[in-house]
Parts: C-alpha cells; sequence; structure tokens
C-alpha cells in the first residue's frame, strides 16, 4: 500500500488531487497538509512513498520543503505542483532532487503517469536498500575481540575511499569476506565487484582474464573478448592471491593503477578505466619482493591500506560467537531446528588447533549438526570435530 502526502495550500487543488488519486487506486493512502511546515512535520513522524508539494505557499514554500525533506528522507520522491509563472523553479527542483513536476490545474493522465511513475522507482529503491542490507548482512565480520574490532574499524574509514587496500592473512581466515564488505560499504557498491583468483588461473591467460583480448590475438582467441577491468569498471576488482600473479601481468596491473588504462591482448588500443582495486595474499610479500617473485613498485602501489587477518588461533575469544552464527545459518540452509552446543563443547573448540582458520571451523560446526546429538555435547566434538 502506497503512502502520499499532498502538500498544497489550496484547498480546492488539494481536494482534486487526493480525488483523482485515491479513484486511481484505492489501495493509495493519502495525507494532506496544508502548507509546507505542516507538511515537514508530516515527513518527520511517517513514512511516505511519495510527496506531491505546490511551490509557492505561504509560511515555508515548496523549494524550502524539497530541500529540508530530501536531508530528513533523501530517498523520498518528491513531484512539486507548478502553477504557470512557477515553470522555471519547477525545472530547478529537479535539478535539486524532485522526481518530477506537474503544471496547474494538472492533467489527468500526466499526474497518473507520473504519481506510478515515481512510486514504481520509489519500490526498486526500497528493494535495492533491503537487498543491500541482505547482501550487507552476508560479508558481516563475526568477532568482538580486540583484532577483529581494529579491522572493523579499518574498514568503517576506508570504504568511502578509492584507496587501494592490500589483505594480508593465512587460508581460511575471510580475506574474501573483507574485501566484500568494503566494496559493500563504499560509494562503488551499486556497481559491480568483480573476483580474480589468481593462483587458479594459468599464467599464460592471466593477462587475457584481467585486460581481455582481440580476435587473433592467440590460437583460441575467435572472437573480441573483455577482460575483468572493464567488467568492474565503476566499482572494485578484487585480486585474490596476487602474489601468484605472473611479472608480466604484474607490469600491465602497474600500468593500470598508474594511468587508469588498460589494453587488451593483441591491441594497442588504450581503453580507460575507472576501478579500485582490493589485493589480498597468504604470502610474505616482502620476502617474494626479495626473491625477484614480486615487483616492489606494484606492491607499494597496492598497499595503500594494509589489513591483516588474524589466524583463528589468534581470536580464540570469538570462537563462540562464531559457533553461534555458524549454527544459525547452517539451520536455514538445511531448513532444520538449530542446535545448541554444550558449554564443555564450545570450550572444547576454543581450544582446538584450527590451522585451516574459521573455513575449517565452519566446516566441523556443519559435520557436527548433520552427526550430533540434539545437543552438541564435549564427546560429539571429540568423535566428529578430528574426523
Amino acid at each position: 500500500m502506497a503512502k502520499i502526502l499532498v502538500i498544497e495550500d489550496e484547498a480546492a487543488i488539494r481536494r482534486v488531487l487526493v480525488k483523482i488519486l485515491s479513484e486511481e487506486n484505492k489501495d493509495y493512502q493519502l495525507e494532506e497538509a496544508n502548507d509546507g511546515l505542516e507538511g515537514i512535520e508530516a515527513i518527520k513522524k511517517n513514512d511516505y512513498d511519495l510527496v506531491l508539494c505546490d511551490i509557492k505557499m505561504p509560511k515555508m514554500d515548496g523549494v524550502e520543503v524539497l530541500q529540508a525533506g530530501k536531508k530528513i528522507k533523501p530517498e523520498l520522491p518528491f513531484v512539486m505542483i507548478s502553477g504557470h509563472g512557477d515553470l522555471e523553479t519547477a525545472v530547478n527542483t529537479m535539478r535539486m532532487g524532485a522526481y518530477d513536476y506537474i503544471s496547474k490545474p494538472p492533467d489527468l493522465n500526466r499526474l497518473l503517469n507520473t504519481v506510478r511513475n515515481a512510486l514504481d522507482k520509489q519500490q526498486l529503491v526500497v528493494e535495492n536498500k533491503l537487498l543491500k542490507k541482505k547482501v550487507g548482512k552476508n560479508y558481516e565480520m563475526i568477532g568482538e575481540s580486540e583484532n577483529i574490532s581494529i579491522i572493523k574499524e579499518m574498514i568503517e574509514k576506508v570504504a568511502p575511499t578509492d584507496a587501494r587496500v592490500m589483505i594480508t592473512g593465512p587460508n581460511g581466515t575471510g580475506k574474501e569476506l573483507v574485501a566484500h564488505w568494503i566494496h559493500q560499504k563504499s560509494d562503488r557498491s551499486k556497481a559491480a565487484m568483480v573476483e580474480v583468483n589468481c593462483a587458479a588461473i594459468p599464467s599464460e591467460l592471466i593477462e587475457s582474464e584481467l585486460f581481455g583480448h582481440v580476435k587473433g590475438a592467440f590460437t583460441s582467441a575467435v572472437k573480441d573478448r573483455a577482460g575483468k577491468f572493464e567488467a568492474a569498471n565503476g566499482g572494485t576488482i578484487f585480486l585474490d592471491e596476487i602474489g601468484d600473479m605472473s611479472l608480466s601481468a604484474q607490469a600491465k596491473v602497474l600500468r593500470a593503477l598508474q594511468e587508469n588504462k588498460i589494453s587488451r591482448v593483441g591491441s594497442d588500443k588504450d581503453i580507460k578505466v575507472d576501478v579500485r582495486v582490493v589485493a589480498a595474499t597468504n604470502k610474505d610479500l616482502k620476502k617474494e619482493i626479495e626473491e625477484g617473485n614480486f615487483r616492489e613498485d606494484l606492491y607499494h602501489r597496492l598497499a595503500v591500506i594494509l589489513i591483516n587477518v588474524p589466524a583463528l588461533n589468534d581470536r580464540r575469544d570469538d570462537i563462540p560467537l562464531l559457533i553461534e552464527h555458524f549454527t544459525s545459518k547452517i539451520a536455514k540452509e538445511h531448513g532444520d531446528t538449530k542446535k545448541e552446543f554444550s558449554d564443555k563443547a564450545i570450550k572444547l573448540l576454543q581450544e582446538y588447533d584450527w590451522t585451516g582458520n574459521v573455513r575449517e571451523l565452519r566446516n566441523v560446526i556443519e559435520r557436527l549438526i548433520i552427526l550430533g546429538n540434539a545437543e552438541v555435547s564435549e564427546e560429539d566434538v571429540k568423535l566428529f570435530a578430528s574426523k
């Protein structure tokens, strides 16, 4: 049910607008305000899907209402109602964030189409917001230990910027999760985050994968193909296991970072790209530099911000929270009742040597849920955790 606020000081026009909209759709919930001040108070107290607002009003005109309303609820769409002499002002309000304007006296078709379109757009905005919240929760870091609290604080500071980030840490600690969280909290979150596992792509194909190729560039290049950098334009590219990237590909990545340009394999044509780069590795890159396996200049380009994700053995205080998180998530995935872990079972899991880190813990929790009793006991942990 769409909730619409009509702000109009002329009672006759206000009644006409309400009548037209209520007859158009009985599910429209319509409320009225006699002037701008009354309208702003209503916006503060209620959640509306759309506001129809006159421009010329006493006490507070429509332009002031639009400015104040957008500060209170930035995503709330405004359709401005303009008299003949207000047309230029109405156009200017669109530059200020109004969805559209309609002229007095309102044309029936124009009014209804504008309201329908504005409400459709608002529904998409709401759905997108809910989806982003859902996605954000999927990539939220679980833990309250000092190490994780520091990482969370860094992400909050770094995410809104375009600073490049290097994420280090052992396998299974959650480096990919950190990268996703940075992207989701950034201004680039509406665009794509493109992931590239540098260790999984053969060295002879990595350049084509990253930068694309033109037809005939090599034997299997039967047509032009865009690479990952182009796919991530406007968004984020996540270069996972970058320590395994070939030196020739490293040189091209360095150029892309320096000049914001790439060229496809087999082409000398430059393509401009606007990409934020987040990289991750489980290797000691300074040692790799000493051994000639990694370019020092590329390291300094990538490691503007360094985030080290600790091993699970270094954040054992977070294990009870992770157990709670995984038991809820796995029960939901399996469509089953959530199992409880006894205090002794949790304590035993905290003392376990987690060489595979959080990824291993998740696998063990799933195994215990599937094979264990209604309440996972200390004996269940001893029986199934080490398998």
